[in-house]
């Protein structure tokens, strides 16, 4: 790094409605990492406590800016500055490195326990009190304090100890069994869906403990389920087969991309022009059909009796959507949302990555994507967060820490540390 990017990266007075807060930050993967993420995108401190002998999986994983891979490829010597998923998840955080296998590691995380009152992670349940931190231990550190414990199964109840990852999560919540094609196998929700929901519950318990704290002066301890935030996003399909006793899975449900409360046909997704281009149409009522069927030219096969009612365009919603398919591919999928939206149809382009970066100008008007400088991979795109708070910002003042970047400002400046402990440290393998 030139010495002008050094300066950049300084840690300063943070910004933000969270400017004060400090968090010592054990949270690994996605599930903690977004968590803490969101407090400190609005000003607080948090210090993301590493091992440097067992990376963070997302440091390692080789999804490299400008480097394509085909799925399943893999960096032999992956370099843990590089790892696109770790440097979307710990922007505007302080990175230092802990050997807490070690005593001094140990006594290192407690003093920075002391200092912050605030302690997450994220790990399989047991590893914090392998390491003596517990909560009683905590509270004696800093009276008052707040554990964040995030984990997927909770931290009681006879599963607790079991492993899990977001794709694990998701088939054990129920979001798997619901989700797929009338006669098809259950489907998949993406890599580590679960990861990123179960991570705005962990921030909100987060944000709830912070208040109550500075309301009451007294501390919390937080256990948040992955599992159980799935769950609540089973909504009327939980409710059906509890209280209607039908089953998710039977011959017409999964209903896949058709929608069955409230009724609304048609409703889907539609080709496109060009390949594997697609296009999302709701229709809700007969002043939207009507709508619809305006757009189209008035077709014949749209006003006769087989379409002319939902009841009727529901019992016959194979052919209604086979012909709407027939109409929809001859248009850009933008060109037709716009269309359709103009007459007040329900209607959207289905997007790919390059669609939100490059050519959407609702996403590029609200800056959803914003450009971070960083060391090694230099200037690169990074995903905001959907939330504007007036009078505040969010505070993007660094891209991710590399590995161990902040060791010398943490250990000097909020330990108070001279050189030659910081350097006694690095040479035994504790920092």
């Amino acid at each position: 790094m030139g010495g002008e990017q050094i300066a950049e990266r300084v840690p300063g007075v943070r910004r933000g409605p969270l400017s004060g807060v400090k968090v010592a930050d054990f949270c690994w993967m996605g599930v903690g990492a977004v968590a803490t993420r969101m407090l400190a995108d609005f000003g607080a401190e948090v210090i993301r406590i590493e091992d440097r002998d067992r990376p963070d999986l997302p440091r390692r994983l080789p999804l490299y800016k400008g480097e394509v891979r085909a799925y399943g490829d893999i960096d032999p010597n992956p370099d843990p500055n590089k790892g696109g998923l770790f440097n979307n998840y710990n922007r505007n955080k302080l990175g230092i490195t802990l050997n807490m296998r070690t005593e001094k590691g140990r006594e290192i995380a407690e003093r920075l326990i002391a200092d912050s009152g605030i302690v997450t992670e994220n790990f399989a349940p047991g590893v914090l009190e392998k390491w003596g931190l517990t909560r009683e231990r905590i509270e004696e550190l800093r009276p008052g304090s707040i554990l964040a414990r995030m984990a997927g199964f909770g931290h009681d109840g006879p599963h607790h100890r079991f492993r899990s990852y977001g794709p694990v999560i998701q088939a054990v919540c129920g979001l798997s069994f619901n989700s797929g094609l009338p006669g098809r196998e259950p489907s998949a929700w993406g890599m580590s869906y679960m990861d990123n929901q179960a991570a705005y519950y962990n921030a909100i318990a987060l944000m709830t403990a912070i208040y109550h704290r500075k309301r009451t002066g007294e501390g919390m301890y937080l256990d948040v389920s992955a599992v159980e935030a799935g769950i609540g996003l089973l909504g009327p399909d939980l409710l059906d087969t509890l209280v209607n006793g039908r089953p998710s899975r039977r011959p017409d449900f999964p209903r896949g991309n058709r929608l069955e409360f409230p009724d609304a046909a048609p409703h889907g997704v539609y080709p496109a022009s060009g390949e594997d281009q697609w296009i999302a149409v709701a229709v809700f009522d007969e002043k939207d059909w009507s709508a619809l069927v305006e757009v189209m030219g008035r077709p014949e096969w749209a006003i006769d009796d087989r379409f002319a009612t939902m009841q009727a365009r529901l019992e016959n919603v194979d052919a209604l959507d086979a012909l709407l398919g027939e109409w929809t591919v001859a248009y850009d999928k933008h060109t037709l949302m716009h269309l359709l939206q103009k007459a007040g149809v329900t209607a959207g382009a289905v997007q790919n990555s390059r669609d939100l970066v490059e050519t959407d100008p609702q996403i590029a008007a609200r800056g959803t994507f914003f450009e971070l400088d960083h060391p090694v991979i230099g200037p690169a795109l990074f995903e905001g967060i959907p939330m504007r708070l007036s009078g505040s910002e969010q505070h993007n003042w660094r891209s991710a820490p590399l590995m161990g970047e902040d060791n010398d400002h943490v250990l000097s400046r909020v330990l108070g540390m001279d050189a030659d402990e910081i350097g006694r440290l690095a040479a035994e393998g504790i920092i």
